[in-house]
């Protein structure tokens, strides 16, 4: 029988590389969600994300939504009423398709989705504040890699 070789738990700096991302990722969001619940709106942190979908693919079906983020679809029905009912979405039948909505940002929406946008940017600088353009690339970069070699399953 051939013996598998164990790279994670003979890698500390490895683990310690994910277990950065991980605190990094879990601080922004833990700030992203804060910004949330000090902002008069009320939104969640998925709400924004749909608002966000719909910011950048304006006209797309709640079907479009789900297979970009393969979320639930009730749940996705429950966020999309939620912002309807708020204001924030806007829809239009399917002149392809008269069974599908096409959803885009109203005005309110597009006005949330700028402010949202804003304090995102403002935590995102916070992050990198102290690091250099040319190390926020080589930080990139070597993310990239990473990313590339777990989408190849290597």
């Amino acid at each position: 029988m051939r013996k598998q070789v164990d790279k994670v738990n003979q890698s500390p700096a490895a683990e310690r590389v994910f277990d950065a991302i991980h605190t990094v990722m879990h601080l922004y969001r833990s700030g992203r969600s804060q910004a949330f619940r000090d902002d008069e709106h009320g939104i969640t942190h998925m709400e924004s994300r749909v608002l966000n979908y719909f910011a950048h693919h304006p006209g797309a079906t709640q079907k479009d939504l789900a297979a970009h983020s393969g979320r639930d679809k009730a749940q996705l029905t429950r966020l999309v009423r939620s912002l309807r009912d708020g204001g924030y979405l806007e829809s239009k039948e399917d002149v392809k398709d008269r069974r599908s909505t096409c959803l885009q940002l109203s005005p309110q929406g597009q006005a949330l989705h700028g402010e949202l946008m804003k304090s995102g940017a403002q935590i995102l600088e916070r992050a990198v504040d102290g690091l250099s353009s040319e190390q926020c690339e080589e930080l990139v970069r070597l993310l990239e890699i990473i990313q590339g070699n777990l989408e190849s399953g290597r």
